[in-house]
């Protein structure tokens, strides 16, 4: 009887695990039609290269966050990094200069593929998502991520999500979307469900 039991709770899992999975990913794809990401990538793991990489990201996020400040849609914003790509290049050079290095920088405009991330309250799916992505020198350095639109990466100057943003957030995406992407959105579901079936197999 009990390995009945247990057939029926494993095979129950499996069936919960594939479902989320498959709506997890409907959801990413839905949500990367809809939100612009922000990827900076450091020359390397060293501190010295991450710091300059935190810098690069503070400089060209207060750059960016006045020329969106504006930007009303995802058209809006991506039109609007397109036509700033050498001004970002230009802005990141002068910082990678400043501190005394000479790393070729790159701005470009593309598909990226994120882990999944948490910003504040809201856990955005891992999967392909357009950003601007910044590569410092060779880009083999820890990355960092945010979302450039609606904008979760400029709030209070301190890279925290508001409430406003939030609210950014809310318009953009749809109910069933919005509340997915809280913290304990609906599709956290699998990784509890993983961890009963780790407890179940012990």
């Amino acid at each position: 009887m009990k390995k009945r039991i247990l057939a029926v709770c494993l095979a129950a899992t499996a069936c919960i695990l594939l479902s989320t999975t498959i709506q997890t990913r409907c959801l990413q794809q839905s949500m990367a039609q809809k939100v612009l990401r922000f990827h900076v990538l450091a020359n390397s793991d060293s501190t010295e290269d991450q710091e300059l990489k935190r810098k690069v990201r503070d400089r060209v996020g207060s750059v960016m966050a006045d020329k969106l400040k504006d930007a009303k849609t995802l058209d809006d914003s991506t039109q609007v990094v397109e036509q700033n790509l050498c001004v970002i290049e230009d802005c990141a050079a002068a910082v990678i200069e400043e501190e005394g290095y000479c790393y070729p920088v790159r701005a470009t405009l593309e598909n990226c593929m994120f882990p999944e991330k948490t910003y504040g309250a809201y856990t955005f799916p891992g999967g392909e998502y357009e950003a601007l992505r910044v590569v410092i020198g060779s880009g083999e350095g820890h990355n960092w991520w945010c979302v450039m639109y609606p904008n979760l990466c400029f709030a209070n100057s301190m890279y925290e999500v508001d409430e406003d943003s939030g609210e950014k957030l809310r318009e953009v995406l749809e109910p069933t979307e919005y509340a997915a992407v809280l913290e304990n959105g609906n599709f956290k579901v699998r990784f509890k469900m993983l961890g009963f079936l780790n407890r179940v197999l012990e």
